[in-house]
């Protein structure tokens, strides 16, 4: 007796690996990225601190560096050299700008670029 297609239901067992292959790759992605932007939640929570700090309007060149980077040693954040931490500041106005990349091998050959920029301004209008 020959079943009818309408009565027919369920997946077959190929396209229940196709879709696990799909959900398989999601999680890749998300367990190599997500990570990523853990560590960037770090620095914009130093960031947010600092700017809070009720010294920071006060401080110098020196004084804002020196903060973040125990900021971040605190939260384990090794991934910004000095050079990507730049200090703007004339009279009453301060800009602290943080720009890094992060590039993280998936497999073989084929990386991902993840670009950051973040930033915190205090005092005057800004034109420097």
């Amino acid at each position: 007796m020959q079943t009818l297609p309408k009565y027919q239901r369920g997946l077959t067992f190929i396209s229940l690996c196709i879709l696990l292959a799909i959900l398989g790759f999601f999680v890749f992605l998300i367990l190599k990225i997500g990570p990523i932007y853990l560590d960037h939640n770090k620095v914009k929570n130093a960031l947010s601190a600092l700017e809070k700090d009720p010294a920071f309007p006060s401080m110098t060149e020196y004084q804002i560096r020196n903060s973040l980077d125990k900021r971040f040693n605190i939260g384990y954040v090794d991934f910004i050299a000095p050079e990507d931490v730049k200090v703007s500041k004339s009279n009453d106005y301060i800009k602290v700008e943080i720009e890094y990349e992060v590039v993280k091998p998936m497999a073989y050959n084929l990386s991902v670029l993840v670009d950051f920029h973040d930033e915190i301004e205090t005092g005057g209008s800004g034109g420097i």
